[in-house]
């Protein structure tokens, strides 16, 4: 009887296996890190220097002898954010992998067309914060699938990873520590179902309609990153259609004081009758280059006095709204209920977070902060410090930018020119680029 109920089981284990797809991006990290044995950390490693994790010690499993990596057989995954998309992304990626899967699940998780609108547009649409989130960062997980075809063993001798805002959700899928699209759970009625005659299971291809029905009826959707994405996007989008907002890109002089700039930006506010105003540096880019977001007519004071507060550049960002400022608190529920719900594990590969730059050291951290991001600057500059510390005289490892655009490339380049002298873009366009 026991034999007869376990066959029935994994029967029905095989044929769930081809309902609930998973990708390439997604497990080799994890296949690469447990062919090497258990880790030796029950959680990542402290933050330190990066030698340490590019010397660590690996076990080679087919020679049964330990080698020693090199900084120069390393990597580091960047991963953009919201910004960096453009029609005709994700083009040159459609051979590689499982890449026209992954844009077939996410059709039927968001509800419209991504793959079309990535390659087609119209730009407008693609644009809006509803639509580019997704389309990123599906667009730069399956830019991993293209690195991992020609690239192997940058995936694999990957040691640490960092997205831009919704860039770190792409991170977080690729260490492993989120999944994703859904998956189903069973329930605790499952050894009810082992009593089911599934025999047919043996003798068709297809899985019976009733035993789906019986199936779905004892579990539960699970939601994953696109999904999260998916919330995330849609509650920026509300809470940035409250008040009129936005973003403004700015690189000062040495004697730019950024935060006086944003005072007296709220005072103006203030002046001509804006209540609570919000002026404040959302991201900390690069030496001398901010974000700067909040209310619009506090933008345009910033704008307008450019000079007077030693502005070298100022450029209003085709956003909807003031992102990673207290604008956004209206977002963060809705992201906090979904992301109680994700299934979220220690990372695999060292994370760094945007909210401080410090390596995720736990699964409860990954949901807090994920969720405090939306409100707290991205600390960009000082994550590539964290990510590129290294003992004097040591090699950096190899940087990939895995996505739209090379804006990422452009920042390392102005903190850490020796690290970017080993990057490299995985073009999301034309193969043969």
């Amino acid at each position: 009887m026991f034999s007869a109920l376990l066959q029935n089981t994994r029967v029905l284990l095989q044929h769930l296996d081809g309902y609930f797809p998973t990708f390439s991006f997604c497990t080799r990290t994890l296949v690469s890190n447990s062919a090497r044995g258990p880790s030796q950390h029950v959680n990542p490693p402290p933050s330190g220097l990066i030698s340490e994790l590019l010397d660590d010690e690996s076990e080679d499993v087919q020679a049964g002898r330990r080698t020693r990596r090199t900084a120069s057989e390393c990597s580091v995954l960047l991963f953009p954010g919201q910004g960096s998309q453009f029609v005709g992304m994700g083009q040159g990626l459609l051979k590689y992998g499982s890449v026209r899967e992954m844009f077939r699940v996410s059709h039927k998780v968001l509800g419209y067309d991504l793959l079309s609108l990535c390659l087609n547009g119209p730009k407008e649409d693609l644009d809006k914060t509803i639509h580019c989130q997704p389309a990123v960062f599906v667009t730069s997980l399956a830019a991993v699938e293209r690195l991992n075809h020609e690239m192997p063993q940058a995936v694999e001798n990957c040691v640490a990873v960092a997205g831009f805002s919704v860039g770190e959700y792409a991170a977080l899928v690729f260490a492993g520590s989120m999944d994703f699209t859904e998956g189903r759970m069973l329930s605790y009625q499952l050894p009810a179902m082992l009593l089911v005659n599934t025999a047919a299971f043996q003798q068709k291809s297809v899985v019976p309609r009733w035993l789906l029905h019986l199936l779905f009826g004892v579990c539960h959707v699970v939601p994953a990153a696109l999904y999260a994405v998916k919330v995330r996007a849609e509650a920026m989008q509300e809470a940035s259609d409250r008040v009129p907002s936005g973003m403004l890109s700015v690189v000062g002089r040495p004697k730019a004081n950024y935060n006086y700039a944003c005072l007296q930006a709220r005072e103006h506010c203030l002046s001509v009758g804006i209540k609570n105003p919000v002026c404040a540096v959302a991201s900390y880019l690069f030496p001398d280059g901010r974000v700067i977001a909040g209310h619009q007519e506090a933008l345009d004071f910033l704008q307008k006095n450019s000079r007077q507060l030693y502005f070298q550049r100022v450029r209003q960002l085709p956003v909807s709204g003031a992102f990673h400022t207290p604008l956004m608190q209206p977002a963060v529920e809705p992201l906090r209920q979904v992301l109680s719900q994700v299934t979220v594990r220690r990372p695999q590969v060292a994370v760094h977070a945007n909210v401080d730059g410090k390596r995720y050291a736990h699964e409860g951290q990954v949901r807090r902060l994920l969720a405090q991001q939306l409100v707290a600057p991205v600390c960009w500059e000082q994550t590539l410090h964290a990510v590129y510390e290294r003992a004097q005289g040591q090699d950096f490892p190899c940087t990939y930018e895995v996505g739209p655009g090379r804006q990422l490339g452009s920042m390392l380049q102005k903190v850490n020119l020796k690290a970017f002298r080993s990057y490299a873009h995985v073009n999301v366009v034309a193969p043969q680029d």
